[in-house]
């Protein structure tokens, strides 16, 4: 494609003027300019410009910027959209760190649990109980499609861990042993309570990590940033499975339920797959939902605690491994207390991915971690402070 000239020559470059030459000849490999041609000595190799023109220069493509990452045009509130796991955060020794997966206790003398990339959430008590129930009105046919298909999934997991539900209980306009003896319910015991958990955070484990995955994957496919998407989808899948590991402590499946939960992840994981490939909106609109009502069964679950109908988890201390991951407090490290760390994060999964589906899919940065030009007004971040249960419209944060 291009003319070369091969010049022989028998003085050496310097090392200096060698360097330089072939830096020159790389840059101008990489971004396209002019033609090269090449002169041989003998211990070094001298790079020229021909004068021989070509139709097209190898990339076509003007010289990137490697270190600056403007926020795109159509987000005029954004200032800047960084990495989000950017921040430096405390790293637990390794024994810790492997302990933690282990089905021993550990230690209570070992530092707090912190993941190096994903550090574990921080919320007052006060935030805690000031978590609402809250529902988005599907409002598009995208919305209704998401509410749609949540529901036949909810109606299948009440099925198969025997859960029944009674949304005045939840919302504590009525007592849990007056609504029994009114036929609403059965009675949901102990053991009931943490099969539904156990099956309830097997499944909402998921749509993160397949949202994540098929974002890094378009990511490097077309050669350019996600906008601070992954992380936060990352962190999301990380944080259900840390609910997973901790329920696994205070109860062991056994063969069908392990079984069931084989089956169900490997239809669940694939039809996510396929579904967001299709609309990633309606993907999130959905997790938005399914999250809705994860809390609506912890709101249950403590007014159960509350109303006595749970007695062994009224006193009974968190598992270790909760303890160290959300750093509780000392006296405020029961099952209750437990329960109310979990409810926070699942309703910040639901403001996040509810604000997700507002947003343009592809161009949007990631409103949960960028830097915002008017710092004076309230906008979504990280913590529970300025939580939205219906999540922000794309107007209020792009």
């Amino acid at each position: 494609m291009y003319g070369t000239t091969i010049r022989i020559t028998k003085a050496p470059l310097s090392s200096k003027a060698a360097t330089a030459t072939l830096t020159h000849a790389a840059q101008t490999f990489c971004y396209g300019a002019r033609p090269l041609s090449f002169a041989a000595r003998p211990a070094t190799a001298a790079l020229q410009h021909s004068a021989v023109s070509s139709k097209r220069a190898f990339a076509s493509t003007a010289h990137t910027q490697l270190d600056v990452f403007p926020p795109p045009a159509n987000a005029p509130n954004i200032k800047v959209t960084p990495p989000a796991w950017h921040h430096p955060v405390y790293v637990a020794p390794a024994t810790s760190l492997c302990l933690t997966e282990s089905r021993h206790l550990t230690p209570p003398s070992l530092p707090p649990l912190r993941s190096k990339l994903t550090p574990s959430p921080s919320y007052t008590e006060k935030q805690m109980n000031d978590i609402t129930i809250a529902h988005r009105t599907a409002t598009t046919l995208s919305d209704k499609v998401a509410l749609t298909m949540m529901r036949i999934l909810r109606m299948g997991m009440d099925f198969f861990t025997g859960y029944s539900h009674d949304h005045a209980v939840s919302r504590g306009t009525k007592d849990p042993a007056a609504a029994r003896r009114a036929g609403w319910y059965s009675p949901m015991d102990e053991r009931k309570w943490l099969i539904r958990c156990v099956f309830l955070e097997s499944v909402a484990g998921v749509p993160g990590m397949v949202a994540a995955s098929l974002r890094h994957l378009h990511s490097i496919r077309r050669l350019e940033r996600d906008n601070g998407w992954i992380e936060t989808l990352l962190e999301e899948a990380y944080n259900e499975r840390m609910h997973l590991l901790t329920f696994l402590k205070m109860a062991e499946p056994g063969r069908f339920m392990r079984a069931m939960l084989l089956g169900a992840q490997g239809v669940w994981y694939n039809a996510l797959f396929l579904a967001y490939l299709v609309s990633p909106r309606t993907c999130h609109r959905f997790v938005g939902y399914l999250e809705e009502e994860a809390v609506i069964t912890y709101t249950r679950f403590l007014a159960e605690i509350d109303a006595g109908n749970l007695p062994l988890f009224e006193r009974a201390p968190a598992p270790d491994i909760a303890v160290r991951y959300w750093n509780m407090p000392e006296g405020k490290r029961t099952i209750r207390d437990l329960i109310l760390y979990i409810r926070a994060d699942e309703a910040k999964h639901r403001e996040v991915n509810h604000t997700l589906g507002n947003l343009a899919q592809r161009e949007d940065p990631n409103p949960f971690v960028s830097e915002y030009k008017d710092a004076g007004r309230r906008h979504p971040g990280k913590g529970i402070e300025n939580i939205k249960g219906t999540g922000w419209e794309r107007e209020e944060v792009i």
